[in-house]
């Protein structure tokens, strides 16, 4: 073991698998207590329809009329376990919630991972390669844009343009209903529906799966497009006015292959750490976008449990975002330290 702990790399992976569990117990802890300041959750899910007898026979039995403290340690012991609760307004665990809806939120949030490297790394690249010009203002421009826009407004921006005044493309939903039957009798389905309609090996399921998913993925997608153009034409730009390259240029080697082969790889290492702290934002994202295109995954559910002031259904999917970002930055990490020599261990 300890063999192993010399090993910078393996150290520093170590601490890093070690700082999940404060992180971990912030974010929960922040939850819990957020949650206890409105009260306890059975009256404000169900106070106005129930009797006060009731009421109270509930709260007891929940044992919310127990000291917070004992709560909190009680709580802390269920998420240890795995346990994040169970609704109110439903009577599911927030597990079987993840089952159904998770892979709904991760195939929406690898969409919009997908289309935000495809957009601002290119839209980066073209920034520096003519930094000064009127197509870097008009990049940094866009950056900014996509950015600062809030994500439901282009959501329904995106509604307006392509289903009403071009109606081309679906503004709700995952597929079309009957499809979305079609997809839950395939065998053992995995919830990500493109997966699912890629087995069936039916061309039209497959196009109407990625029209349904254009929308609502471009919307997320585009917040973090911004970004990483921003990030990418910055680290070029560094990476341009080094003296390897300028030997480089020296040479004759021409500027296509100095900003593609010379430039690319440094300016995208930055990318790909923050692609970890991007993950939090999709996922704080999803719930708008899942709401305004009617994507049922867990934003749309979290937000529904917020409409039905269901707060031990919202504590628990909050709860399990803020493990699922925890690990996702880990492996992040993981990625950055053997990619990056730069990275000190």
């Amino acid at each position: 073991m300890l063999g192993v702990l010399r090993s910078p790399l393996l150290r520093y992976l170590a601490i890093r698998f070690l700082l999940i569990i404060p992180t971990v117990f912030i974010l929960v802890s922040m939850v819990f207590f957020v949650m206890r300041a409105i009260g306890d959750p059975i009256t404000a899910a169900l106070g106005g329809r129930l009797t006060q007898v009731e009421l109270h026979k509930r709260i007891h039995a929940a044992g919310y009329d127990r000291p917070v403290f004992v709560q909190y340690l009680e709580y802390l012991g269920k998420i240890a376990r795995g346990d994040f609760g169970t609704t109110l307004s439903t009577n599911q665990t927030i597990g079987d919630l993840l089952a159904t809806y998770g892979m709904a939120t991760v195939e929406l949030t690898t969409y919009a991972v997908i289309i935000a490297l495809a957009v601002g790394i290119p839209a980066g690249m073209l920034a520096a390669k003519y930094r000064d010009t009127v197509s870097d203002a008009v990049a940094r421009f866009f950056g900014i844009l996509a950015y600062a826009t809030p994500v439901f407004f282009v959501g329904l921006l995106l509604k307006l343009a392509f289903g009403v005044a071009l109606p081309i493309l679906p503004i709700a939903g995952r597929a079309g209903v009957s499809n979305e039957l079609l997809l839950q009798t395939v065998p053992n389905p995995s919830g990500f529906f493109l997966i699912d309609a890629l087995r069936t090996g039916d061309g039209g399921l497959i196009l109407d799966v990625l029209r349904h998913a254009v929308l609502p993925s471009l919307a997320l997608g585009l917040l973090t497009a911004g970004i990483f153009l921003r990030l990418v034409r910055a680290n070029m730009i560094g990476t341009l006015n080094n003296e390897y390259v300028d030997a480089a240029r020296s040479r004759g080697v021409t500027e296509y292959r100095l900003t593609t082969k010379h430039a690319y790889r440094p300016a995208l290492i930055p990318v790909i750490t923050v692609i970890g702290m991007q993950i939090a934002v999709l996922l704080s994202g999803a719930v708008l976008t899942e709401t305004t295109f009617e994507w049922k995954g867990l934003g749309f559910e979290l937000a529904a449990f917020l409409n039905a002031r269901d707060f031990v259904a919202v504590q628990g999917i909050v709860a399990l975002l803020a493990v699922i970002v925890a690990v996702t930055n880990f492996i992040v990490d993981v990625i950055a330290a053997l990619i990056d020599p730069r990275i000190k261990f």
